[in-house]
């Protein structure tokens, strides 16, 4: 009892502590200081230890939860790891919104419910309180400041608004510390924007990758004459596509975040940047690091908010640190494939490989790192491999004509009128794009370029005839792509 409460009280402070650090810039910096990450990653660890026993106490949905798994009741922050996972599946789904929150009710004041994209199935409606929100808005103004620096911006959102939790958020957030002007994913409005508010204010554009990269294939202004600066979030990025995006951009950085968690969770920095163009370009580094030639999208996030694992199927788990938010969120698997690192880890094995690693370390927060190769739901199984959708970006993205003349794709499983497997892939071109495009040789592309990029593919490439993955080109807006809804995310996969 004499621990629990010397518990609560160091606690305590330690949130005073912490909300005074993460709302001032200069102060957060000191947070990155390479000797304080190990009392960093103890304390957000009791933090979400702190969490569970909230939970297990006063969640309805989480006790029952506890009790359905069989679960043990652990006593020590170090044992969070034996907990059983939840999920959309086994827990989101299972149980009321109501039950998933404190106390079993939903506050009657200060919240707000997000909806999820509904980009893997029916849209489910999250609730942040006041208390979740201020810790979002803090984090979101703390990344934008150390990410541009004290510099001036007319932000252009056009992320998805109304009940889309990414949209409201941004806008909500930094609407204190710039100049904001909400538009969502409309290509009209965006360019009219820039039209009438000109090239004499610098301008932070935030939106879906697909629909920017949709804008600056089709607008009829000379983005040459605007200081542009892009943020990307929602879905991975190949650096094929930053460097397509950089053409314009004078800088592109990308967010991680989700629905079912919080928007931001972690962030590129220059640093992460840094990292990934060198795996990119050298593809052994990146096996090195993460076990896979092609890249990750490699984050950073403050760990006294988030309590990240790596699962044994090589997914991440995730615990929101903070006793403010509604609905606890306690080793929650969103099915994300990819792990953490510790910054000094990166460092030692970037050191083994041989790479000179000072020039990127220099200067840097010592955060960990977050990669993540994206969804598993976002691949298709084909003869005991499975092929991603980040694979097929990847080989779009490393090929100068399909980057500039195609707009979105699906990958799909079928079988022919002979049941042999195939692997379908289906392009659509840009909205007004008239490029002769030789599509009797889009098929050695995409073959060609899936092993070249998914080593699995590769090995089974061996066992398959190259006939067993088929290539067709669709005009813009027709196809499998016809009446998508701009305001959600893509869909890459195809449905049966």
């Amino acid at each position: 009892m004499l621990e629990r409460i010397m518990l609560a009280f160091v606690l305590r402070v330690l949130r005073v502590v912490r909300w005074s650090l993460q709302t001032e810039p200069r102060l957060f910096k000191l947070l990155g200081a390479r000797s304080f990450q190990p009392l960093l990653e103890w304390i957000g660890r009791v933090k979400a230890f702190e969490v569970y026993l909230a939970a297990r106490k006063k969640c309805p949905a989480y006790r029952q939860f506890l009790h359905d798994q069989h679960a043990p009741e652990i006593l020590r922050s170090r044992d969070l790891p034996i907990l059983p996972a939840t999920t959309k599946e086994n827990y989101v789904k299972k149980f009321s919104i109501e039950d998933r929150c404190f106390g079993g009710r939903i506050p009657s004041k200060g919240v707000v419910i997000d909806e999820s994209s509904g980009s893997s199935g029916t849209p489910n409606s999250w609730v942040r309180g006041p208390g979740e929100r201020a810790s979002v808005k803090a984090i979101m103004q703390i990344s934008y400041s150390l990410m541009f620096d004290k510099q001036d911006f007319f932000i252009l959102n056009c992320f998805a608004l109304g009940p889309w939790a990414t949209g409201m958020n941004v806008s909500m957030s930094l609407v204190d510390v710039a100049i904001m002007k909400s538009i969502g994913p409309d290509k009209a409005k965006l360019e009219n924007a820039l039209k009438q508010f000109g090239p004499r204010y610098r301008y932070l554009i935030a939106g879906y990758p697909p629909f920017i990269k949709n804008f600056v294939d089709t607008t009829t202004l000379n983005l040459a004459e605007y200081q542009l600066h892009l943020v990307v979030g929602g879905e991975g990025m190949s650096e094929g596509l930053r460097e397509y995006f950089s053409k314009w951009f004078k800088s592109v950085f990308s967010s991680y975040g989700a629905s079912d968690l919080e928007i931001n969770v972690g962030a590129e920095t220059a640093y992460t940047i840094a990292l990934r163009k060198l795996c990119w370009k050298n593809s052994n580094i990146s096996t090195a690091l993460f076990g896979r030639e092609d890249p990750p999208m490699i984050f950073q996030y403050n760990p006294l908010d988030y309590f990240i694992e790596q699962n044994s199927d090589g997914e991440v788990l995730f615990t929101l640190s903070r006793l403010s938010n509604i609905a606890p969120k306690i080793r929650y698997n969103l099915h994300d494939r990819g792990g953490v690192y510790r910054f000094k880890d990166v460092t030692e094995k970037l050191r083994a490989a041989g790479v000179e690693f000072e020039a990127l370390t220099l200067g840097a927060a010592a955060f960990p790192i977050l990669y993540i190769y994206g969804r598993n739901d976002l691949s298709v199984p084909f003869f005991g491999c499975k092929v991603f959708t980040s694979d097929i970006d990847h080989v779009i993205h490393q090929d100068p004509v399909l980057s500039r003349h195609l707009n979105s794709f699906q990958i799909k499983n079928e079988e022919n009128e002979k049941f042999d497997r195939l692997l379908h892939i289906h392009l659509e071109r840009a909205e007004g794009s008239s490029e002769p495009i030789d599509e009797s040789k889009l098929h050695d592309t995409m073959f060609s370029g899936l092993m070249r990029v998914n080593q699995d593919f590769r090995e089974i490439s061996k066992m398959i005839t190259p006939a067993q993955v088929r290539v067709t080109m669709h005009p813009y807006g027709t196809g499998p792509f016809a009446g998508r809804d701009i305001r959600i995310k893509s869909r890459y996969i195809g449905s049966d």
